[in-house]
């Protein structure tokens, strides 16, 4: 898949995204009402206050094969414990206590909020396309080694600016890539 492509395809991904924050918007809740013991020291209360949590039973996942993208047969396949879509990530119901796990998915809010939708989805997609899948992904390298320094008793750190500050860095060779210089 080609980027020209792909932003092509971006208004099918979006819609697809608004439609589920709106189907389950009844049942998301601020992060802050979990009141967990460390995500302050990491995150603004604002943020906390602001960023939004669905549990479900099986987090949604784009039907992107369905939209007419592509190489994301394994993504689209994956059983995740957490997907975070703007403002709002999705926890499985049996993951919900699992602090770790929400400190990582805060970290894609942060990324969605810095990049905006359009260049978020195109991070995300050409680093999983580039990158060489899930993992491999620039943007989840990032939410993993941040949540290995939580759960490995880190001391805090301002999460958001940091994430930002590690983005902008990022972000020439995304939009290189993009414009196919890579």
């Amino acid at each position: 898949m080609n980027p020209k492509e792909l932003l092509e395809k971006l208004p099918l991904v979006r819609g697809w995204i608004d439609r589920t924050l709106a189907e389950h918007s009844k049942q998301a809740r601020p992060i802050a009402s979990y009141r967990f013991a460390r995500l302050g020291g990491f995150y603004s209360s604002e943020f906390l206050k602001m960023a939004k949590v669905v549990e479900v039973e099986r987090v949604p996942v784009p039907p992107l094969s369905a939209l007419g993208l592509t190489g994301f047969g394994e993504f689209e396949g994956g059983n995740y414990a957490g997907i975070t879509f703007l403002d709002t990530y999705f926890v499985q119901s049996g993951e919900v206590l699992r602090e770790s796990l929400h400190f990582h998915e805060l970290v894609h809010v942060v990324q969605w909020q810095h990049l905006g939708a359009e260049r978020f989805v195109m991070a995300y997609a050409l680093g999983y396309l580039q990158g060489g899948g899930y993992r491999a992904n620039p943007l989840e390298v990032m939410a993993y080694d941040l949540q290995d320094y939580f759960e490995k008793g880190g001391q805090p750190i301002e999460v958001e600016s940091f994430v930002r500050r590690q983005l902008d860095s990022l972000m020439p060779a995304f939009d290189r890539a993009f414009k196919g210089k890579l």
